[in-house]
């Protein structure tokens, strides 16, 4: 990724002290520059069932080993952008050709529409003026927020497709292999800001990385809460995947195996 442009995008959405008040401003030679290194975009008008056929052509190239070793490779490059093609690709890969009118959702949890419903995407019938830069600068910044947006997993598996994505080194897998190890350890009551806490010192990251890392793995089914009670009132009102995450969920292995099984995880 162009670093100039790289930090075109940030600052256009970030200061010292956090988020610039009012709209960016997407013109000028620096925009310029940002867009034509593909980091910066026009605002872009798109409809629901034009996104899912991309989204299904974007599977047709991108691989489950490659977002697999991209997020492992991220751990210790902190090439934070690449992680979340990981949870953009669990997320959408079961999702079939459909229209937004097809299959109405029974009970309406993220979407109208029954099929991204149903695997957990938020969704409209369409996009006008959509702001790809602010979602990009996420992506950046913190390795998305948005994660489980039908717009945001096209635009992120989109930009991964066109990016050098570097290889997993033996660190990685054991960085992957210690925050594996660090979940086993949680309390059963522990949520998921206890174990972001517990990542603190075993890759480098910030606190909303961590958050980060910690929904994709959430949205990727590696951690997802078990169909058991809940211990004590639970429930971390700052997460979305991980919201309802405890130490006696622990991780699904039969997940770690799939995605991580070519280097040895999850068995």
């Amino acid at each position: 990724m162009d670093k100039k442009a790289k930090q075109i995008l940030i600052k256009t959405f970030w200061q010292t002290g956090g988020w610039k008040l009012g709209s960016p401003v997407l013109q000028g030679e620096d925009f310029e520059y940002a867009r034509s290194q593909g980091v910066m975009f026009d605002p872009l008008t798109i409809t629901h069932d034009e996104l899912v056929q991309r989204l299904n052509e974007l599977h047709q190239r991108i691989t489950l080993e490659q977002v697999s070793e991209a997020f492992l490779h991220s751990l210790s490059t902190r090439r934070i952008h690449l992680r979340s093609a990981l949870s953009s690709w669990a997320l959408t890969a079961e999702l079939p050709l459909h229209t937004y009118e097809q299959r109405k959702s029974v009970h309406t949890n993220t979407s109208s529409c029954g099929d991204c419903n149903f695997q957990g995407l938020m969704s409209d019938r369409s996009y006008v003026d959509a702001d790809l830069n602010v979602l990009n600068f996420e992506r950046i910044k913190w390795g998305g927020v948005r994660l489980n947006w039908l717009l945001y997993c096209w635009l992120d598996l989109e930009l991964f497709s066109r990016e050098e994505h570097g290889a997993a080194t033996a660190e990685d897998v054991q960085l992957f292999r210690q925050m594996l190890e660090q979940v086993k350890q949680c309390d059963p009551a522990d949520s998921a800001r206890k174990l972001e806490k517990r990542w603190k010192d075993i890759f480098p990251s910030s606190k909303y990385e961590r958050d980060a890392v910690m929904e994709i793995l959430g949205y990727a089914g590696i951690l997802k809460a078990q169909d058991t009670p809940r211990i004590g009132r639970g429930g971390d009102n700052d997460f979305r995947a991980m919201a309802v995450w405890q130490g006696q969920d622990r991780y699904d292995t039969r997940a770690v195996a799939h995605y991580f099984g070519k280097w040895r995880l999850g068995s």
